[in-house]
């Protein structure tokens, strides 16, 4: 029987190992997730804007982006992006660039699905007022839309936290790669991956939990 070995797991192993990879991933998660609200939030309203020249590359751009391996996406861009601008631009900048542009197309689904929902009466309130599209986009629709997708973006946020596990493949040191080093540095590599497993399943649930509070509260509100 496989005997665990837990002891060398102390301060010092989770300084040096563990709390670097997690501030990273904590960062790469915040990044790409304004990064790509900001992003998907044009490509949704380009993919609205009814003008066929805006709407087929935002068009093909979210299609293409949710149709392809995440996995896939960070190799490309890790092995495309220093060959076009010709030098080397690192595995964790490489990183934040990936996840930004391929959270943009989730997010602006999320974004489109929100201002949709938005009954038309709003739209013709604004229209009455005088307000311009984008004045009525700013002022009228926009807020109430991020209201009401606020838990499915943070729910989306959580996922996304998961997903800054893949960057392993390109050797960013992030929270899963700041435990493998520690096992294989003492010798108990399923240790150091069940206690990944451990606190990725904590963080997670406990932010599920808190965005399902947060969904009563909107439909409180509401």
């Amino acid at each position: 029987m496989l005997a665990l070995d837990w002891s060398f797991y102390n301060w010092d192993v989770i300084s040096n190992f563990v709390l670097k990879g997690l501030q990273f991933s904590l960062m790469l998660t915040v990044v790409a997730t304004l990064g790509g609200v900001a992003f998907g939030t044009v490509l949704a309203l380009m993919r609205l804007s009814g003008r066929a020249w805006l709407v087929w590359p935002a068009t093909v751009y979210v299609n293409g982006m949710r149709s392809i391996p995440l996995v896939m996406v960070i190799l490309w861009f890790f092995l495309l992006v220093p060959f076009v601008i010709g030098r080397p631009i690192g595995a964790e900048a490489s990183a934040v660039i990936t996840f930004i542009a391929f959270e943009a197309a989730y997010f602006s689904e999320i974004v489109r699905a929100g201002i949709q929902s938005i009954p038309r009466g709003q739209v013709y309130a604004g229209q009455a007022l005088g307000l311009t599209y984008g004045q009525n986009m700013r002022y009228v629709i926009l807020p109430q839309a991020f209201r009401n997708m606020l838990p499915v973006f943070l729910t989306q946020t959580i996922i996304l936290f998961q997903d800054t596990s893949l960057v392993y493949a390109i050797g960013a040191y992030d929270l899963l790669k700041g435990f493998e080093i520690a096992g294989k540095n003492y010798g108990r590599p399923i240790e150091a991956y069940l206690a990944a497993a451990v606190v990725y399943f904590v963080i997670c649930y406990s932010l599920s939990a808190l965005v399902k509070r947060l969904h009563a509260r909107i439909a409180i509100i509401r």
